[in-house]
């Protein structure tokens, strides 16, 4: 994200991915605009049903099932298939690849031309050793994992702090766990994003509201 990494000629003496943390903590209030843009970036130009992968658990197929649109390569998982069992403990998984046509996407999109997620020779000389996806970008699969939920989710709030770099080509898997029920269709949720290697690179947590699905 451009609010992390300022595109001066300076970004190769930064502080270390250590360092990372400190200077990448934001607090994302009203996301819900920026989420339109970066479930479009995701896949929304399909016309095809989603296919699960075979790996998929059993519960994955009516979960990818109520999305519109999808991507072989998307993999999601939940606890529970019904509204009305929704409780706190009940998470949601959504995983899928941050491919190179994923940045240039959002990029154009957002605005956000930040050569550290658009210019391979100029990435290659910062700290991170080569290009990085952007932070919101990464942050979009919390977003689409919600989605995933049973029922309508709106959001409300989220807060995220970035613990780490995502590359280009990276799997990323967005966690979302119900942790509290604050009332009126109200949830506290804790959600993550992790890395290939199972390490957070997004912590945070959101409030939503989840309505009960209309009929069709």
């Amino acid at each position: 994200m451009s609010s992390q990494c300022p595109d001066t000629d300076g970004v190769d003496s930064a502080p270390a991915t250590a360092d990372w943390t400190s200077i990448s903590k934001h607090v994302f209030n009203s996301y819900l605009e920026a989420n339109n843009a970066l479930l479009a970036v995701m896949g929304l130009s399909s016309n095809e049903k989603p296919s699960p992968p075979e790996s998929e658990p059993a519960t994955t197929t009516d979960s990818v099932s109520e999305v519109a649109f999808g991507d072989e390569t998307w993999v999601s998982e939940r606890s529970t298939d019904e509204y009305a069992s929704l409780g706190v403990g009940d998470y949601v998984r959504f995983g899928k690849p941050i491919t190179d046509a994923d940045v240039t996407a959002f990029s154009q999109v957002s605005g956000d031309t930040n050569r550290l997620h658009l210019e391979s020779e100029f990435a290659d000389a910062t700290q991170f050793g080569g290009r990085i996806a952007h932070g919101t970008l990464v942050a979009g699969t919390i977003s689409a994992a919600l989605a995933r939920l049973p029922g309508v989710t709106i959001y409300l709030s989220q807060d995220l702090e970035f613990t780490g770099p995502v590359q280009i080509g990276e799997t990323v898997t967005a966690e979302c766990e119900i942790v509290e029920n604050l009332g009126g269709d109200r949830y506290r949720l804790h959600t993550r994003v992790f890395g290939e290697d199972d390490e957070p690179v997004i912590d945070g947590e959101a409030v939503v509201i989840i309505n009960e699905p209309p009929d069709e």
